[in-house]
C-alpha cells in the first residue's frame, strides 16, 4: 500500500491535528483507490510478462486465411501480421515469383508461439474459368477456410468515352467478378461450418466517384453492393462480411494501373506516393476483423467529407467533381 499512502498523504496531509482529522478520508479513498486500481496493475503486468516472453495475444491464432493480392502491398502485409498472429495462410496471386519471395520471407522472420509454414496459390482472378479449379486448390489445403480477404485488385486512368470496352471488362473481371466467383466457391464450405468471415477491400472510391476512374470506381461500388447484399443473406448462418474501404495507399496500384488503351499507366501518383503505409492499413484491416466490424473506412478525412457531402449534399459533390474533372483535362491538355 506504499504508492498509495503517498498519492493520499499528498492529498490529505496538512497539520497533525488535520492528519488526524483527515484519516477517515484517508480511509475511505483507500477503499475506492485499490478495487479500480488493483485490476489495472494486473491488467499491466500480464501484458509485460506476455511481451516479456513473447506470449503475445493472438486472437486469430489457427484461423485458416486466404489472401489475394498477397504477393505485395497491402495484402503482403497482411500476410505478415497474420503470420505473425499464428494464422494458417494460404497466399494467392498471380505473381508466383512473388509469392515464393513473401513465403520465405515469413518463414525466416522471427515470430513468437506457434507458426505455420504458408501455402501459395497462383490465381489468376481476370481468368474466372480458372477459378473454380483454384477454389479446390484451396480447399484441399486446410479442408475449409474462415476467413477469406478479397484483396487482389487493379485500378485504372481514363475518361469513360475513350477507355476501350475491353479495359472495363478487365476492371470488371479483377475486382469484381473474380472476388465474387473466389467468394461463391470458398463461402459453401463457410457455410456448412456455419462459421467463417469474408473480407472485401475495397476503396472510399466503392463510396464515391471521382472523374477519370470510372472503371475502377465501378467496380468497387459492385463491391460495396455485393457485400451488403451478401452479409445479409448469411447472417443467419453465422458468417460474417466485412467491408475495408481505404483511401490513398503507398502501394504500386497507380504504377500498374491501365490507360484508356489498356496500357500500362507507369506512374507514381502524387496522391498514392503520400499516402498511408501498407503495413499501417493493413493493421487497421486486422483490427477490423479481430473487432467483427461491418464496414470500415481507413481515410484521412477528406475522403470522409466526400462520402459525407455525396450522401447529405449530393448537388455540391456533383459540382465539386465537375470542377476536379476541368482541372485534370486543363492540367492533361
Amino acid at each position: 500500500m506504499g504508492i498509495a499512502s503517498e498519492i493520499l498523504s499528498s492529498l490529505t496531509n496538512s497539520t497533525s491535528e488535520g492528519e488526524v482529522a483527515n484519516r477517515p478520508i484517508r480511509n475511505a479513498l483507500t477503499v475506492l483507490f485499490w478495487p479500480v486500481a488493483l485490476p489495472y496493475l494486473v491488467y499491466k503486468f500480464v501484458n509485460m510478462f506476455r511481451r516479456r516472453f513473447g506470449l503475445k495475444l493472438r486472437p486469430l491464432e489457427g484461423k485458416v486465411v486466404v489472401i489475394t493480392g498477397a504477393s505485395s502491398g497491402i495484402g503482403e502485409s497482411l500476410a505478415k501480421l497474420l503470420y505473425e498472429d499464428g494464422c494458417r495462410l494460404i497466399l494467392a496471386s498471380r505473381r508466383i515469383e512473388e509469392l515464393e519471395r513473401v513465403k520465405a520471407d515469413l518463414v525466416r522472420s522471427r515470430t513468437y508461439g506457434p507458426v505455420y509454414v504458408p501455402a501459395i496459390v497462383q490465381l489468376d482472378l481476370a481468368d474466372l474459368k480458372s477459378v473454380q479449379s483454384k477454389t479446390s486448390e484451396i480447399l484441399q489445403i486446410y479442408g475449409y477456410v474462415d476467413i477469406l480477404i478479397n484483396n487482389a485488385g487493379m485500378t485504372h486512368r481514363g475518361d469513360v468515352l475513350g477507355t476501350s470496352i475491353e479495359v472495363d471488362q478487365r476492371l470488371m473481371s479483377v475486382n469484381y467478378f473474380g472476388p465474387l466467383a473466389l467468394t461463391k466457391g470458398l463461402a459453401h464450405s463457410m457455410v456448412e461450418r456455419r462459421s467463417g468471415r469474408v473480407v472485401f477491400v475495397s476503396s472510399v472510391q466503392g463510396k464515391f466517384a471521382l472523374p477519370f476512374r470510372s472503371a475502377y470506381t465501378a467496380s468497387k461500388h459492385a463491391v460495396q453492393a455485393l457485400a451488403d447484399s451478401l452479409r445479409a443473406e448469411l447472417t443467419d448462418l453465422g458468417i460474417k462480411v466485412t467491408v475495408v474501404s481505404p483511401g490513398y495507399v503507398k502501394t504500386q496500384l497507380s504504377m500498374n494501373a491501365l490507360t484508356a488503351s489498356g496500357e500500362q499507366h507507369g506512374q507514381m501518383d502524387a496522391s498514392t506516393a503520400s499516402g498511408l503505409s501498407p503495413d499501417v492499413c493493413a493493421r487497421k484491416i486486422v483490427d477490423a476483423i479481430v473487432n467483427g466490424d461491418n464496414d470500415v473506412v481507413i481515410s484521412s478525412l477528406l475522403p470522409r467529407v466526400a462520402i459525407f457531402l455525396r450522401g447529405f449534399w449530393p448537388d455540391f459533390f456533383f459540382w465539386l467533381m465537375a470542377n476536379r474533372a476541368r482541372k485534370e483535362l486543363n492540367l492533361s491538355s
